[in-house]
């Protein structure tokens, strides 16, 4: 049982990569029936489940280890930024391609400043605010990948709610450059490697 959480995080990685290429197919026109298409929104919603189950089990049965820690964000990373850019791939449009840009800088910009910090010593703990921010992450891409599931969902709602979850993501990566400067300033200076 103590096992399961990475087993799920390893399942989240591994259904990201094939939602990814299902949405790429979609893209190139190989997807005529449109199962290629359904096939990427359920794996979505498959590995976003398993994004709080990893967690939730590793807490509850203290099965918290190294790699899970390791495995857990990164998982997050890739089935997020995954689906963005399956999501341009597969012809979104450019009404999407905006917020969907601003959501990629942010989660490699927070990357960097983790690495940076990580670096000198410092953490960045995950806020709810984060935890918030990767919800409406998780929810609008969804719904985005519903508009094409089901057509008679309106693309003016998956917008607006992928747009809220751009402002949520850029007010987090705003937040964490802040406790970044605010850690690096206080912390005892150290020589550039």
């Amino acid at each position: 049982m103590k096992a399961l959480p990475n087993i799920l995080s390893v399942g989240r990685i591994a259904l990201t990569l094939a939602m990814f290429a299902a949405l790429v197919a979609v893209g190139g026109g190989l997807d005529p029936g449109g199962g290629l298409a359904r096939f990427a929104f359920w794996a979505f919603v498959a590995a976003a489940v398993t994004d709080f189950f990893d967690g939730w089990l590793a807490r509850r049965f203290d099965a918290v280890t190294v790699w899970g820690t390791i495995l857990d964000p990164i998982g997050d990373k890739i089935l997020v930024c995954g689906a963005v850019v399956g999501l341009l791939a597969s012809g979104t449009g450019p009404a999407f391609a905006l917020p969907a840009g601003l959501i990629l800088f942010r989660e490699f910009a927070v990357s960097a400043l983790r690495e940076v910090g990580a670096a000198r010593g410092l953490k960045l703990p995950v806020t709810g605010l984060a935890k918030a921010k990767t919800a409406a992450q998780l929810v609008a891409l969804a719904a985005m990948m519903g508009v094409s599931v089901a057509p008679d969902l309106p693309l003016a709602a998956s917008l607006a709610l992928v747009w809220l979850a751009a402002i949520l993501t850029l007010w987090t990566g705003l937040d964490y450059l802040l406790q970044t400067r605010r850690g690096l300033a206080a912390a005892p200076s150290s020589p550039e490697t």
